[in-house]
């Protein structure tokens, strides 16, 4: 509506003496919000008086829940003190010796004796003996006291026990037994805030809770630790700040509005009755006389490309979707992707999805093309703009998109692009991946009736936050990020000096030329810079980043490059202190120390392809809490969301590091290393790759060694193991060898190369 005539209107509306008509009704108002008020600051007082007794909940319920895990104890321990106990486990007769534990102590549905060795536990079957119940072993075989934990025992979480059963100075056997939770649900029972949420958590596990469930996202604040064990109290009373206005102002403000509505009321009094002119058209008649018919209003149409270059089927690969701008990505064809993106998401009910890009040249056209076919299957697409990969990912959970498309080459040259992409929670992958190409090659889209919603956010600070709300070092450690002129320049110097650290910032200024170095901290020879920076600033860690921020590099003061394999048995100490028996997945280049290292601290080693979404997918399948690549990628689950992200995995490392209280250098030093070689890359026409690693595997002979050919061929040997395999995001071939001593590493070095130029003599290879 024209603003001229509105104003027209409002005048012809309140001419006069008739504006006093409505001062009468105002004061209706005026008392009702004086009202609301009132009541809104009686109830922040009552919140606020629980939320500053709830230490006290907390406390009294940590404390409960520790006189039920020592009556359990003590009693555990008279019970195998009995002499029957100790004649029949010396008959070797442990049967007879758990009936008599468990008619003494009925609260317990299980109960075995184990031997001190744990060696044949290593060897057998660990999934079916139990994770849990082996760091239960490993712990009081290090302590030589009691220890409890929740495990799941036969597929039901359980408190389990375990004790050291002696006979004089000889350790006879380990006693394990299993109780029900119960046990520890009453004793937080008797701690709730009124009104509030109390829980009883071990890592991610909830053991029991109580109170509103709407409150549980924000108990862990004052997270209450049960002494002596992994448990925690977590607890909150009814949000304080959730009020109409700041607390202790809502009495005051509703004070003065009754004062303003008595006012009012004795000024009505006084006044003379207004006479109603109508002088005018309505404001609801003026705003009609301007506003056109709904079937005159026109959807406006958004500008989109044509592809002029013709689909390749090999730009659809493994796990992502990835190409050369101008030669197999344009933006009519980053059109096509979306709407075959769309398609898929209109046949799953979906229709919120996130898109961010990296800081190539070429984002803002593939990711407008995205856009456009995401729009016209549909899609309300919210466009956070530039961000790294994971703060795409995040934008999808924080927003509850559930489904994002991240634009970036990762770690390939300037002139690629691609796509990585989630679809309910689900990264894309091999068949998923594959079923693009083939909705677009048959046309099989679909075409919305109208454009679907777009909106811009900038979710860098929601980011940001989320990681300083969940991370903060204990000491102030100082770190050169290097961030090879990627997307991650923009936000991970932020983020560390959030959490922090003293942040030297290296080639963080975003250019899509990457005029300083390739982002790609795989290759050692793009950490030359960083290596020299950290030594001139006598920083503590030097941190590298990738293209678009989903992979993490780390050099020490020294000039040592961390391998990300060996980081990932720092990750996986830290993570299993927390989650004993937990799942932890690594890729085929990693060490071959990797699995031993997990099995010694209580995990579950799984080897699995590369790939960040084939890595996503097994962490589902397996629910494991972490997982890591050679290349760099890390995927924390535990306090995070399962993604890649390595800005994130670089703040847990510096929280690791701090903790410590040593220096980094001296805290690698105790992680176990071989004599190994980076990545080492052969380039090979596309497609030329696939077809060699099935020659090979094929032609391949290893004598005495494990083959495995989940990703190509991996050889291991007790000394050492060597790799080749088929990148899935460019058209190389990709070894890595590890020996124990340098005789070992050549040796298997000699045997790949003699079998690969055996197959093509024309190859020249690195190493």
């Amino acid at each position: 509506m024209d603003t001229q005539k509105l104003v027209q209107a409002l005048k012809a509306r309140f001419t006069g003496d008739q504006k006093h008509r409505w001062l009468p009704l105002l004061t209706v108002p005026v008392f009702a919000l004086a009202a609301l008020l009132g009541w809104d600051g009686w109830r922040q007082s009552q919140a606020e008086q629980i939320g500053s007794q709830l230490a006290q909940y907390s406390a009294r319920a940590a404390a409960s829940v520790r006189a039920e895990l020592d009556a359990l104890t003590t009693a555990f321990a008279g019970a195998l003190s009995a002499p029957a106990v100790g004649a029949a486990l010396a008959a070797d007769d442990p049967d007879t010796a758990s009936r008599i534990v468990r008619t003494t102590l009925p609260v317990l549905t299980d109960l075995s004796f184990q031997s001190p060795n744990v060696d044949p536990i290593y060897e057998g079957n660990l999934a079916s003996f139990g994770y849990g119940r082996l760091a239960l072993i490993e712990a009081v075989l290090a302590s030589n006291q009691t220890q409890t934990l929740v495990i799941k025992h036969v597929g039901q979480p359980g408190l389990a026990i375990a004790a050291p059963v002696r006979d004089g100075d000889t350790l006879r056997a380990i006693a394990i037994g299993v109780a029900p939770l119960d046990v520890l649900s009453k004793a937080v029972a008797s701690a709730l805030p009124p009104g509030g949420y109390i829980g009883l958590k071990q890592a991610r596990f909830l053991v029991t809770s109580l109170g509103s469930e709407s409150l549980a996202y924000l108990s862990e604040a004052g997270a209450q630790p049960v002494p002596g064990s992994d448990l925690r109290v977590v607890a909150t009373a009814p949000d304080v700040n959730i009020g109409l206005l700041e607390s202790g102002t809502s009495y005051p403000i509703a004070g003065l509005l009754l004062l303003v509505g008595v006012g009012a009321l004795l000024l009505i009094r006084k006044m003379p009755k207004a006479v109603v002119e109508e002088t005018g058209p309505t404001l609801a008649e003026a705003a009609a006389a301007e506003t056109p018919a709904a079937s005159e209003v026109k959807p406006r149409a958004v500008k989109t490309a044509q592809p002029t270059l013709p689909l390749e089927r090999t730009i659809f690969r493994a796990y992502d979707i990835r190409g050369v701008v101008g030669k197999t990505l344009d933006m009519g064809i980053a059109r096509l992707i979306g709407r075959a993106i769309g398609s898929l998401m209109h046949e799953k009910g979906l229709r919120e999805i996130v898109v961010g890009r990296d800081g190539r040249l070429s984002g803002p056209d593939m990711a407008n093309g995205l856009i456009a076919g995401l729009r016209s299957a549909g899609c309300e697409v919210t466009d956070i703009g530039q961000a790294p990969t994971p703060v795409v990912y995040f934008a999808a959970f924080h927003l509850r998109a559930g489904s994002c498309v991240a634009v970036t080459g990762s770690h390939n040259p300037p002139d690629y692009n691609g796509f990585k992409i989630v679809v309910d929670g689900e990264t894309l992958s091999g068949d998923a991946i594959q079923a693009l190409y083939a909705r677009i090659a048959e046309d099989n889209l679909y075409d919305a009736a109208n454009l679907g919603r777009l909106d811009k956010r900038d979710v860098s600070a929601d980011y940001v936050e989320r990681i300083a709300n969940d991370i903060q070092i204990e000491q102030r450690l100082s770190v050169v990020v290097d961030a090879g002129n990627g997307i991650a320049g923009a936000i991970a110097p932020l983020v560390l000096e959030s959490i922090g650290c003293d942040v030297v910032p290296l080639y963080c200024e975003v250019d899509g030329e990457f005029p300083n170095h390739h982002p790609d901290p795989s290759d050692p020879a793009n950490l030359s810079d960083l290596i020299e920076m950290v030594k001139r600033m006598n920083a503590d860690l030097g941190i590298a980043f990738d293209g678009d921020g989903d992979r993490l590099g780390v050099v020490t003061r020294d000039g040592e490059i961390i391998y990300p394999d060996r980081l990932l048995m720092l990750f996986a100490e830290d993570v299993l202190l927390r989650n004993p028996g937990a799942c932890i997945l690594y890729d085929v280049k990693c060490t071959g120390r990797l699995a031993g290292h997990i099995l010694r601290h209580g995990g579950s080693p799984v080897m699995w392809r590369t790939g960040h979404s084939l890595i996503k997918a097994k962490m589902k399948e397996t629910e494991a809490e972490l997982a890591g690549e050679m290349s760099g990628h890390f995927f924390f689950r535990e306090r995070w969301y399962g993604f890649d992200d390595g800005i994130y995995a670089a703040a847990r490392l510096l929280e690791i590091l701090a903790a410590r209280g040593e220096p980094p250098e001296a805290v690698f030093a105790e992680i176990p290393k071989g004599v190994s070689t980076p990545e080492l890359k052969i380039d090979m026409s596309e497609g030329e790759n696939y077809a060699f690693v099935s020659t090979f595997v094929e032609r391949g002979q290893f004598d005495g060694a494990r083959i495995s050919t989940i990703d190509g061929v991996r050889a291991d040997w007790p000394d050492g193991w060597g790799l080749l395999r088929a990148s899935n995001t460019t058209p190389i071939l990709v070894l890595r060898f590890e020996g124990d001593t340098p005789e070992a590493l050549q040796r298997i070095q000699d045997l790949f190369r003699s079998q690969i130029l055996a197959i093509d003599p024309r190859l020249v290879l690195p190493f």
